[in-house]
Protein backbone atom coordinates (compact mmCIF):
# COMPACT_ATOMS: atom_id res chain seq x y z
CA UNK A 1 0.00 0.00 0.00
CA UNK A 2 1.18 3.34 -1.17
CA UNK A 3 1.94 5.74 1.59
CA UNK A 4 -0.32 8.20 -0.35
CA UNK A 5 -3.21 6.11 -0.42
CA UNK A 6 -3.27 5.97 3.40
CA UNK A 7 -5.61 8.72 5.12
CA UNK A 8 -4.89 7.12 9.03
CA UNK A 9 -1.36 8.53 10.51
CA UNK A 10 0.45 5.67 11.80
CA UNK A 11 0.25 5.44 16.05
CA UNK A 12 3.88 3.79 15.64
CA UNK A 13 6.15 5.33 18.10
CA UNK A 14 9.14 5.20 14.50
CA UNK A 15 11.69 7.13 16.03
CA UNK A 16 11.81 5.22 19.23
CA UNK A 17 11.54 2.21 17.43
CA UNK A 18 14.98 3.06 15.13
CA UNK A 19 17.16 3.43 18.18
CA UNK A 20 16.02 0.37 19.75
CA UNK A 21 18.60 -2.78 19.27
CA UNK A 22 17.24 -6.38 17.88
CA UNK A 23 18.52 -8.25 21.23
CA UNK A 24 16.07 -5.82 23.05
CA UNK A 25 12.73 -6.55 21.24
CA UNK A 26 10.48 -9.07 22.92
CA UNK A 27 9.99 -12.16 20.34
CA UNK A 28 8.66 -14.45 22.97
CA UNK A 29 5.21 -14.66 21.10
CA UNK A 30 6.31 -15.07 17.81
CA UNK A 31 7.65 -18.37 16.88
CA UNK A 32 10.78 -18.95 15.03
CA UNK A 33 10.81 -19.39 11.46
CA UNK A 34 12.64 -23.12 10.54
CA UNK A 35 13.13 -24.57 6.86
CA UNK A 36 9.96 -26.48 7.41
CA UNK A 37 8.07 -23.46 7.50
CA UNK A 38 9.70 -22.17 4.25
CA UNK A 39 9.53 -25.50 2.24
CA UNK A 40 5.64 -25.67 3.23
CA UNK A 41 5.11 -21.99 2.23
CA UNK A 42 3.01 -20.63 -0.38
CA UNK A 43 3.52 -16.96 -1.81
CA UNK A 44 -0.48 -15.89 -2.09
CA UNK A 45 -1.02 -12.87 -3.91
CA UNK A 46 -3.86 -10.37 -3.24
CA UNK A 47 -6.80 -11.27 -6.20
CA UNK A 48 -6.90 -8.14 -8.17
CA UNK A 49 -10.75 -6.06 -8.19
CA UNK A 50 -12.09 -4.85 -11.53
CA UNK A 51 -13.37 -1.61 -11.13
CA UNK A 52 -16.79 -1.22 -12.06
CA UNK A 53 -20.39 1.30 -12.25
CA UNK A 54 -23.24 0.17 -10.00
CA UNK A 55 -26.63 1.44 -9.29
CA UNK A 56 -27.44 0.48 -6.31
CA UNK A 57 -31.02 2.12 -4.37
CA UNK A 58 -30.01 4.82 -2.46
CA UNK A 59 -31.15 3.53 1.15
CA UNK A 60 -28.99 0.25 0.18
CA UNK A 61 -26.25 2.66 -0.08
CA UNK A 62 -26.54 4.63 2.92
CA UNK A 63 -27.16 1.35 4.64
CA UNK A 64 -23.85 0.11 4.01
CA UNK A 65 -21.98 3.73 4.24
CA UNK A 66 -23.52 4.06 7.72
CA UNK A 67 -21.69 0.84 9.15
CA UNK A 68 -18.12 2.45 8.15
CA UNK A 69 -15.34 2.52 6.27
CA UNK A 70 -14.95 -0.52 4.19
CA UNK A 71 -18.74 -0.61 3.05
CA UNK A 72 -17.55 -1.93 -0.58
CA UNK A 73 -15.33 -5.07 0.33
CA UNK A 74 -18.40 -5.93 2.65
CA UNK A 75 -20.42 -5.63 -0.28
CA UNK A 76 -18.51 -7.41 -1.85
CA UNK A 77 -18.31 -10.40 0.57
CA UNK A 78 -21.88 -10.67 0.46
CA UNK A 79 -22.09 -10.99 -2.63
CA UNK A 80 -19.73 -13.99 -2.69
CA UNK A 81 -21.70 -15.28 0.28
CA UNK A 82 -24.63 -15.20 -2.08
CA UNK A 83 -22.96 -16.89 -4.93
CA UNK A 84 -21.67 -19.71 -2.39
CA UNK A 85 -25.46 -20.20 -1.48
CA UNK A 86 -26.22 -21.15 -5.15
CA UNK A 87 -23.81 -23.52 -6.06
CA UNK A 88 -25.58 -25.67 -2.53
Amino acid sequence: MSAKGTKKKSQTKWKQLQTKKDKDIDFSDIPELDSHFFKNAKLRLPQTKSTITMRLDPDVLKWFKEQGKGYQTRINAILKMYIDAQKH
